[in-house]
């Protein structure tokens, strides 16, 4: 639109003529939107607000009297404000070019006031402090003619021919090159360590490849090794399957024999134990009852024997008293009792002979041929017929 003008988005759009702008100055400031301006009647002009750059290159002389050539950079800018834009533009606006001359030496002059203030050692060891010191001292003296400065760079210092600097580096020097060295030494060190690691990886890799390999040959060997016998194996065990059948029916037979046996031999053999086991119980029960018999048969026979024989027993004790001097004192009580007491003997005699018969000797006698009984054995009688009546010739009395 005739008239409408439109500042850059990094300028300032000074407008000359009509009313004054901020603090008297002799023109409008207006930036980020356009103005509807009057030909003829106004003026417009504008102010760049953006980034410039200034270079310094100064001799400066240190505290320590050493000369060195010290290399700057300054990033500075028109400031934002509406003073900081007045001040430029009343200063740089028919002349923008000349803001960077100006900076350059304002930053020169305070360069050179703050290195003769400082060692080498300080500057070179602390350039970070040395910038900061240079933009405080310039900020006021940057302040006034409108320009904000962003950054100060220190890009280099050289002592020339003195060797100042190269002789204070030369211990840091040594010591890096020291450092260089025994690095180098680690990471050959390092390099032929993982030489031999990789090295010792590929052998153990091959190691284990061969065994992988051996184990799989390995296992296709017993594979076909097993495919192989599978056959024969497979006969050995019908074989065997036939084996087992035969032993299982052997044993069977075997058993079956052995209940025929059982019931053919043993059981009869058992029977006829057991039969003449009973027939001797019975045969010796009977030979029992037949001794038993015969037993009580040859006590009545003995006893009959013992009756039969009374009399001669009777006899050979009165044999034995005839001889004998027999006086008697009481008449025909003394015979009485000298009779009585043969009769008594004679009784003594016939129990003796029965106890003598009742041993086993006398019973095998009386089973077989008996032997005669000697009755003068029992009366005490000499072999002569003699009767001494226990006491000799003398004569016996009877009280």
């Amino acid at each position: 639109m005739f008239g409408y003008r439109v500042p850059a988005p990094d300028e300032a759009m000074l407008i000359s003529g009509g009313r004054r702008g901020l603090g008297g100055a002799p023109f409008r400031v207006v930036t980020g939107h356009g103005k509807f301006v009057l030909p003829i009647f106004r003026k417009t002009r504008f102010l760049t607000l953006s980034m410039c750059e200034a270079e310094v290159v100064e001799h400066c002389v240190t505290r320590q009297g050493i000369a060195l050539k010290v290399r700057a950079v300054i990033a500075f800018k028109v400031g934002n404000d509406k003073e900081s834009i007045v001040n430029a533009g009343q200063r740089f606006l028919s002349d923008q070019d000349q803001m960077s001359v100006l900076t350059g030496r304002i930053f020169a002059g305070h360069l050179r006031s703050i290195i003769g203030s400082m060692t080498v050692e300080e500057i070179v060891t602390e350039r970070q402090k040395l910038a900061t010191e240079v933009l405080d001292t310039s900020k006021s003296e940057m302040a006034k003619i409108g320009l904000h400065v962003d950054s100060l760079q220190i890009q280099s210092i050289d002592d020339g021919d003195t060797g100042y600097i190269d002789a204070m580096s030369a211990p840091h020097k040594a010591a890096i090159q020291r450092q260089a060295q025994i690095a180098q030494a680690k990471a050959t060190q390092a390099a032929a360590e993982a030489e031999q690691e990789a090295a010792r990886n590929q052998a153990e890799y091959a190691r284990q490849t061969a065994i992988v390999r051996a184990q799989y040959s390995a296992e296709v060997e017993r594979a076909q090794a097993k495919a192989a016998q599978a056959g024969p194996l497979a006969e050995a065990h019908a074989q065997q399957e036939v084996l087992d059948a035969r032993t299982e029916l052997a044993e069977r037979a075997a058993q079956l024999r052995q209940q025929q046996l059982v019931a053919e031999v043993v059981k009869p053999a058992e029977a006829d134990a057991e039969r003449i086991r009973v027939l001797a119980l019975a045969e010796a029960e009977r030979m029992k009852i037949q001794a038993e018999a015969a037993a009580s048969y040859d006590r009545v026979a003995l006893d009959r024997m013992l009756i039969d024989q009374l009399p001669l027993i009777v006899k050979e004790a009165a044999t034995g008293l005839s001889g004998a001097n027999v006086n008697v004192l009481n008449g025909a009580d003394g015979l009485g009792e000298i009779a009585a007491g043969l009769v008594g003997q004679g009784l003594t005699i016939l129990d003796s002979v029965r106890n003598n018969l009742g041993t086993p000797t006398a019973r095998a006698q009386t089973q077989g041929e008996r032997e005669p009984v000697d009755i003068k054995r029992y009366l005490g009688a000499p072999a002569n017929g003699r009767g001494d009546g226990g006491k000799g010739d003398g004569p016996v009395e009877i009280q």
